[in-house]
């Protein structure tokens, strides 16, 4: 079970390692089951996107290692991941996962909170008198 591909996905402050192996389409996070990692339906959904796309939900075992951000940012970067990987493995599978936005490395962020205001735009509450 050494023969994986390799692959980085990114969104947010969220940084997901995904390794894929040939399998039977087990998918672990941080050493747990990604059912107990991510536990909300529309996160286990957002993960899956990439393998429902090319049809192979169970082809392929990912083990992925998440940090930084959030849940939700860590799920949209192992989908980044899982998708950068298939595209290593099989690059014909590109023109199925880039016209769907998968290989795009979201890359908004959190805006900085700026001096003189109480976030990044929002300003403290004006009186005129």
């Amino acid at each position: 079970m050494s023969d994986f591909t390799y692959a980085t996905g990114k969104r947010k402050n969220a940084i997901s390692r995904t390794r894929l192996y040939a399998g039977t389409g087990q998918i672990t996070v941080n050493g747990r089951p990604f059912e107990d990692y991510f536990p909300r339906k529309t996160l286990q959904m957002v993960v899956q996107q990439p393998l429902k796309l090319v049809k192979m939900l169970d082809k392929y075992d990912i083990k992925a290692n998440c940090c930084g951000g959030g849940v939700s940012g860590q799920a949209e970067a192992l989908r980044h991941g899982i998708a950068r990987a298939l595209c290593e493995i099989d690059p014909e599978l590109r023109a199925v996962l880039k016209p769907a936005g998968l290989l795009t490395r979201d890359a908004r962020k959190k805006e900085r909170k700026k001096y003189g205001l109480r976030g990044a735009r929002a300003s403290f509450q004006f009186s005129k008198r």
